[in-house]
């Protein structure tokens, strides 16, 4: 089968692999789509951060590895005592790896796993390929109204839905998006579903605003142009933002919004930030300002995507765009240009 190799910076080889085949508990996925992350932006032109250059504590895996760990297909076949997934289901794959027995898992929180991993990041096989195979609890099967297209999205998409839950935001406040990039728009999705009518996007890029604008955001402003203290004291009627969510990945993204928070208002840092930056965190004191980190997800906000995308809740016009795996190296460069929303490669 094709598949597409990470070997380090600046060297991704699609190759030939063999056709994997399940074990007991896992299902052999056939690849319908799989998106193109920021984690894998970051891995080919920068660092390889996710993707480990030693046997990974909890699978072994270690580089070279198949990429992809945003993907939706079909079961094509089962191991041996898989009862829940059936042969011609077509589903969203949850891609991480808990442990069950570090301080996270044993709380609850297999989401910050000390040694967590990522299927097409830190474990074997990936999306980024013709076949893979996984466990079957990471199979969330897809109602007939939910398109293999939009499965592909369920992983970022949980993202900012998981981000939303660690605001503690209700409906009532204010909330701020800085950032409108694939998990900004997940982050407004996620707001929208749950009745959220004050929600301010700020964003320097054009085209970014005018995909967000297109899929029903009101309030967008370039930061450049528009002060955005103002235009949040504005939306909020004084008061300011409960909560202000970093999905930029820039340190300005932080410093700029303290002013804009309500007292006691939270950052919620979603972005993966590729350089440190300067910060006093004196900042914070005045209003005793909270800085909140989320990453990734966990089943409940995969479900719970599922089933807004079942109501109609999700829409990808605007913003995605395909590719054939022949075009994966031309879409990392239209990506790290922001030349494009989000890519989805066609298996």
């Amino acid at each position: 089968m094709r598949a597409a190799v990470y070997h380090g910076v600046g060297d991704i080889r699609i190759e030939d692999a063999p056709e994997p085949r399940p074990g007991p508990g896992e299902v052999k996925i056939q690849i319908a789509h799989n998106g193109v992350c920021g984690s894998d932006l970051h891995e080919y032109f920068s660092a390889p951060t996710f993707v480990p250059l030693e046997p990974h504590p909890q699978t072994g895996a270690a580089a070279p590895v198949v990429l992809g760990h945003e993907f939706s297909g079909t079961v094509v076949e089962v191991g041996e005592g898989v009862t829940s997934v059936a042969v011609g289901q077509r589903a969203a794959l949850r891609p991480t790896y808990s442990c069950g027995t570090c301080a996270s898992c044993v709380r609850g929180l297999p989401n910050i796993c000390r040694v967590l991993a990522f299927h097409g990041l830190s474990a074997a096989g990936g999306g980024l390929s013709d076949f893979t195979v996984m466990r079957a609890d990471m199979v969330h099967p897809l109602p007939d109204g939910v398109s293999l297209e939009l499965g592909a999205l369920v992983e970022p998409m949980a993202v900012g839905h998981h981000a939303v839950d660690r605001s503690g935001l209700t409906p009532d406040d204010t909330a701020v998006i800085v950032g409108a990039g694939p998990i900004g728009i997940g982050l407004w999705f996620a707001l929208r579903a749950r009745g959220f009518a004050r929600v301010l996007v700020s964003e320097t890029s054009p085209q970014r605003r005018a995909a967000i604008s297109g899929l029903g955001a009101e309030e967008v402003i370039d930061p450049r142009e528009t002060d955005l203290t103002d235009a949040v004291l504005r939306l909020s009627d004084g008061v300011g933002a409960a909560a202000v969510f970093d999905a930029a990945g820039v340190g300005a993204a932080i410093e700029h919004s303290i002013p804009a928070l309500a007292p006691r208002g939270k950052i919620v840092v979603v972005g993966i930030h590729e350089q440190p930056f300067g910060f006093n965190p004196t900042s914070l004191l005045l209003q005793e300002v909270e800085v909140v980190g989320s990453i990734v997800y966990d089943d409940s906000d995969y479900r719970a995507v599922i089933e807004n995308m079942a109501a109609g809740l999700y829409d990808t016009t605007g913003w995605v765009e395909h590719t054939p795996l022949s075009g994966l190296l031309d879409a990392f460069d239209e990506l790290r240009a922001g030349r494009k929303m989000k890519i989805l490669v066609d298996l």
